[in-house]
């Protein structure tokens, strides 16, 4: 089982820590993902959350599909997440191999994943090929203009967990010296994954943190950092924001609608 090390050492600098407590945080990215991915509708068929850590998401998602089903490449978190959501199927596997057939999913959710795993490309191209036709993929990635890399670095071999400032400002060679373990993202890098597939892009913005761990020490400031930064997101101050937050719809076929071909 995982150890409580586990949470800022080798593990952590890999595949990044998954929710294991429910705040606004987490409250507040849920309504953006029925918002965005159920796009009207009040339940669905199949759900499926891809890299789905210790199944905070399997959880609460349940109550708009018939089916949630999870998959995540540690057995640990899966174990954690099975007890959390008794009745979803999840099964140990690679976001760039998922074991679901060909448009069978109804809702995508990839909650900052891509950015730790082996291939993202090819992993985004999965999401694509289990959704139905007209359904969407809701995407969260780190942002390369947040003024904080979340992941911690390496520095001279030895991994220091922990929000280290400028870090993402940094030249690529730099950046990627002190943080190999994990990728960020500009909107363009983003949308670029996505080239070639019969999708297009229904929503892509920048949103910052909810402040949980702030708020709940200093729940003034955290209040006022909240409204301050929530305002900035429909400014262009957006873009220094926490994570992209992509949505893509699956493309009906013989409609007029066009893959992405270049990112914007």
């Amino acid at each position: 089982m995982m150890e409580i090390s586990d949470l800022h050492g080798e593990r952590a600098a890999l595949r990044g820590n998954p929710s294991f407590v429910w705040r606004a945080g987490q409250s507040r990215r849920l309504d953006m993902i029925v918002s965005w991915g159920l796009a009207g509708r009040e339940r669905v068929e199949h759900i499926l959350v891809d890299g789905c850590g210790v199944g905070m998401y399997v959880r609460a998602l349940a109550p708009y599909a018939e089916r949630v089903s999870g998959i995540d490449i540690e057995a640990d978190y899966l174990r954690i997440a099975q007890s959390n959501a008794p009745d979803a199927l999840l099964c140990l596997a690679a976001a760039e191999a998922l074991p679901f057939a060909d448009q069978s999913v109804d809702l995508v959710l990839s909650h900052e994943v891509l950015e730790h795993v082996v291939d993202d490309r090819a992993a985004a191209a999965e999401m694509v090929r289990v959704l139905r036709p007209g359904s969407r993929a809701v995407i969260f990635v780190p942002n390369r203009f947040y003024p904080f890399e979340t992941h911690g670095i390496y520095w001279r071999g030895t991994y220091h967990f922990g929000n280290i400032p400028l870090v993402n400002y940094l030249p690529d060679g730099l950046r990627n010296r002190l943080a190999p373990h994990v990728r960020t993202y500009t909107a363009a890098s983003l949308r670029r994954l996505f080239i070639g597939q019969p999708v297009r892009v229904v929503h892509h913005s920048q949103i910052f943190p909810g402040y949980d761990n702030l708020t709940q020490r200093r729940p003034a400031l955290g209040r006022i950092l909240r409204r301050l930064t929530y305002a900035m997101e429909h400014s262009p101050l957006c873009v220094m924001g926490l994570s992209h937050l992509l949505v893509v719809e699956k493309v009906v076929p013989q409609s007029n609608l066009e893959p992405i071909r270049k990112p914007i």
